[in-house]
C-alpha cells in the first residue's frame, strides 16, 4: 500500500494550492472501499486533522480552521484524494499527509489513529 502527496509547493497569503494523494498498491483494488483523509503538522506542533470524505464521497469533514476555504474531494476511477486549498493563510504552513483506511462505520475519522496508511507528506509554506 502507497500513498504519495505531492502539489504543495510555496505561495503568498491569500493564494491557493490544490494537493493530491495517489494510491498504488494490492490493497487499493477496485474493490476495496477506502476512506480518505488530510492532516498536517506545522514546525513543533502535533499533527492535526485538516479534512477526510468517505469512500463515496458524499460525506467529508473539515477543521474547522479550514472551513470555507478548503475542499476535499475525490475520483475512485484514479484512486486518488484531492484539497483544494484557497485564502492560504500564514498559519497554514505545514507539512501535508494524506491518509487512508478501510471503511468502518461509526469510525472517527478526524483521529488520525484511526487512519491504517499514511503517505509521505508534502510541504506548504504561506507567505504573509
Amino acid at each position: 500500500v502507497q500513498l504519495q502527496a505531492y502539489g504543495g509547493g510555496s505561495v503568498q497569503a491569500g493564494g491557493c494550492l490544490r494537493l493530491s494523494c495517489a494510491t498504488s498498491g494490492r490493497a487499493f483494488s477496485r474493490y476495496s472501499r477506502y476512506d480518505m483523509g488530510w492532516f498536517r503538522q506545522a514546525p513543533g506542533k502535533e499533527r492535526e486533522f485538516v479534512a477526510a470524505i468517505s469512500w463515496s464521497g458524499s460525506t467529508t469533514h473539515y477543521a474547522d480552521s479550514v472551513k470555507g476555504r478548503f475542499t476535499i474531494s475525490r475520483d475512485n476511477t484514479k484512486n486518488a484524494v484531492y484539497l483544494q486549498m484557497n485564502s492560504l493563510k500564514a498559519e497554514d504552513t505545514a507539512v501535508y499527509f494524506c491518509a487512508a483506511s478501510p471503511v468502518v462505520d461509526g469510525v472517527d475519522r478526524t483521529r488520525s489513529d484511526n487512519y491504517a496508511y499514511w503517505g509521505q507528506g508534502t510541504l506548504v509554506t504561506v507567505s504573509s
